[in-house]
């Protein structure tokens, strides 16, 4: 079984060779390409580019080797975009934010979670798969070489979206915050919980994206991020689907809201209807 991976990020590096095994458990020789330095070992082959660009797959299709069952990669923009291009180009199924592979069977979630759907195996496909699920111990030095490599698409500059440097995908506790706060003060009350309970604020899309209460690595949604902790406690968010897909694999959810009949109540474990400033 051949696979190649691609990633823009070594963060999940590990995860790549998790799902690689899922994929291929009789075993499997891995080539992984990529533009950043990290551990790399359990890579059969590593191929380093200067970017990862919509179409670098099909420009360094010739200089792989051979043809591939399966080219995957983690569930980032970049990656995605990586996937889709090429995979239109070769005219091969692409599957997307696999969670599992189970019987022969890619398992992604639909309706915010609210559904499972199975894509059975085929070769070759793309696939990319969520974060925060895979892990593996595959012990094999890879081979590494450069590749000198020219995008189609020439990027005439680039402006920094400015963050606070806050990885609430990493963190264990979360605390949501949403419209039912008035003023862009009173989030204190949150992050002053979010402090005593040792986790991270984070936010729905009004909250970053219209207001600009908080910064936009805060945000927890589908155009966000998404977080798979132990603990969410969403205080004055109603739950749209965007928001309850991105916090789905938490494993405890703690939901206040002053609106008995919010959509957040049907997804959390534990429920509070009251005034966010009296509760």
């Amino acid at each position: 079984m051949k696979i190649l991976a691609v990633s823009d990020t070594n963060k999940y590096f590990n995860e790549i060779l998790g799902f690689a095994n899922l994929l291929s458990p009789k075993g499997f020789d891995i080539t992984l390409l990529t533009n950043v330095d990290g551990d790399y070992s359990g890579f059969d082959d590593v191929v380093k580019v200067k970017d990862i660009s919509s179409d670098i797959l099909v420009k360094t299709e010739g200089d792989l080797n051979g043809d591939f069952d399966y080219i995957i990669g983690p569930q980032t923009k970049k990656v995605l975009e990586a996937l889709s291009y090429f995979a239109g180009y070769k005219s091969i199924p692409i599957v997307s934010e696999v969670i599992d592979v189970v019987d022969g069977n890619l398992l992604r979630n639909i309706l915010s979670g609210r559904g499972v759907v199975k894509y059975p195996l085929s070769s070759p496909m793309a696939i990319t798969f969520a974060t925060g699920k895979f892990k593996a111990d595959r012990n094999v030095e890879p081979k590494v070489r450069d590749l000198d490599v020219t995008p189609s698409l020439e990027v005439l500059g680039v402006e920094e979206k400015t963050f606070g440097g806050v990885d609430i995908e990493a963190a264990d506790i979360v605390v949501g915050v949403g419209r039912g706060f008035a003023n862009k003060e009173d989030l204190d009350l949150a992050f002053e919980l979010a402090n005593i309970l040792g986790g991270e604020v984070g936010c729905s899309r009004p909250i970053a994206a219209d207001y600009k209460w908080l910064d936009e690595d805060r945000w927890i949604g589908i155009s966000g991020k998404k977080i798979r902790g132990k603990l969410y406690i969403a205080i004055g968010i109603s739950g749209a689907p965007q928001h309850i897909m991105a916090a789905h694999d938490v494993k405890l959810i703690v939901a206040i809201n002053k609106d008995k009949n919010a959509p957040i109540f049907e997804y959390s474990d534990y429920g509070v209807v009251a005034d966010l400033y009296q509760f």
